[in-house]
């Protein structure tokens, strides 16, 4: 199973402010939307409770530490809670996933990175307000395999650039 993470960032690699996203990305929720359909993702409890929804069209595995949490509609047969990222990623395996999604937040993206194979990277040209970040990357271990520019538009409040990063085993 390939272990992708999918993550928006700015310039600064904040990804988050106040338990949303700090942006406006028309064109980034239509590459989430179609990389993550009929795949797991897996996100962290604030991330899911930011969403306030379970994905449709995904399996939504949420990660918590916290053995009597639920959720509405989970679990269900698209929504799982897992107490460690280890046993998400089990999840994953056991029902047959070929790419399992990595979405946030923080935390989530702190225990992942090391396990990651490719990141599907959203590059926000610019610098918002952000109280939550992504960990820097090791330049060394990672190879880009795919980008393309979105200009900034009445859907889009900045400019992105869409990128595939493969991680090179250095």
């Amino acid at each position: 199973m390939i272990i992708s993470i999918i993550v928006a960032m700015d310039e600064r690699g904040g990804i988050g402010l106040e338990k949303g996203l700090p942006w406006q990305l028309s064109a980034d929720l239509r590459r989430f939307k179609s990389l993550t359909m009929s795949h797991h993702v897996i996100m962290g409890r604030k991330t899911h409770e930011a969403i306030s929804r379970i994905l449709p069209g995904r399996t939504n595995i949420i990660v918590t530490r916290d053995s009597q949490y639920t959720a509405p509609g989970c679990p269900g047969e698209h929504c799982l809670i897992a107490h460690s990222m280890e046993e998400a990623l089990s999840c994953a395996i056991e029902r047959g996933e070929k790419e399992v999604f990595i979405i946030g937040g923080g935390e989530i993206f702190n225990q992942s990175l090391e396990l990651a194979e490719r990141i599907y990277l959203t590059e926000i040209h610019a610098v918002v307000d952000a109280d939550t970040f992504f960990p820097s990357l090791d330049e060394n271990q990672w190879e880009e395999v795919d980008s393309y520019f979105q200009p900034c538009d009445d859907k889009n409040e900045y400019p992105t650039t869409f990128k595939v990063l493969r991680r090179t085993g250095d």
